[in-house]
């Protein structure tokens, strides 16, 4: 049976945890702005993770969207903030980095429920994760570049370390939606599951991971991480540096006022 549990008081209503026995799911929970990044789910995604660690009884953690999408990257109104006010641009950027590594570093296998668009920082959430299992209604995206910006907490960091480089780069130079057999095929997905039986088929998954010896189990994630670790180390903070510039430019002014004007339509 799911359940509420205590522990995570500090998060704001925008995150959801619950326990199922020893597996705990976290939800990113705006479904009427399909789950975009706000400064309150920012701050839930970069805190989560020692808030789970510190959770002695939970042994395998699910992450999903609440309604039709996982995430649908930034929000417009958030992200628009930073053209004018520089301390929340660098705060962003702080937590940005504090996401990456709090995932690169947390002990618990992670499966990425990806019930629908998984996009900017959702899709680097998602397949940062130790298994992405996607709906076959669920796709990623990286749509940093179109809007004036380096994925610098996005996929030009780490994508070349999972996916075939020649074919994933055209993805991040365009934005382009990678649907979810182009996924699987790309090395960005682990399995696909039909639409109704994502959550059921997660949840086996993470309860037959929450059976296996843990010391085992953590051990060997921790070590498997650590070859992402080493790459990354570099490759993040030139990323968020080039983000940092971009993010003042011109190019990315007139690109996120013009999105905002259509989203407004």
């Amino acid at each position: 049976m799911t359940q509420s549990i205590p522990g995570y008081e500090q998060l704001p209503d925008v995150v959801t945890v619950t326990a199922t026995g020893p597996v705990r799911t976290v939800t990113f929970n705006r479904p009427d702005d399909l789950n975009a990044v706000n400064i309150d789910l920012h701050w839930a995604l970069a805190n989560v993770w020692r808030m789970l660690a510190a959770d002695t009884e939970a042994k395998v953690v699910i992450v999903t969207g609440a309604g039709r999408a996982f995430s649908a990257g930034g929000d417009l109104e958030w992200i628009t903030s930073f053209l004018d006010d520089e301390v929340a641009r660098d705060e962003s950027l702080r937590e940005g980095a504090q996401i990456i590594e709090e995932l690169l570093r947390f002990p618990l296998p992670v499966i990425a429920a990806v019930n629908g668009p998984a996009m900017g920082l959702g899709a680097s959430v998602a397949v940062l994760s130790d298994v992405v299992l996607m709906s076959r209604a669920a796709y990623l995206a990286d749509p940093h570049v179109s809007v004036g910006l380096v994925a610098g907490d996005g996929g030009a960091a780490f994508w070349p370390l999972l996916t075939p480089l020649l074919r994933s780069r055209v993805y991040l130079y365009t934005g382009d939606r990678i649907d979810a057999d182009t996924a699987l095929d790309l090395g960005l997905a682990t399995s696909i599951s039909e639409p109704g039986d994502l959550m059921s088929d997660a949840l086996t998954l993470a309860e037959r991971l929450a059976a296996q010896p843990a010391p085992a189990l953590r051990a060997t994630k921790r070590v498997a991480n650590m070859y992402l670790s080493q790459a990354l180390s570099g490759a993040m903070q030139a990323g968020f540096a080039a983000e940092a510039v971009t993010m003042v430019s011109p190019e990315h002014r007139e690109r996120l006022m013009a999105l905002r004007k259509h989203a407004k339509r």
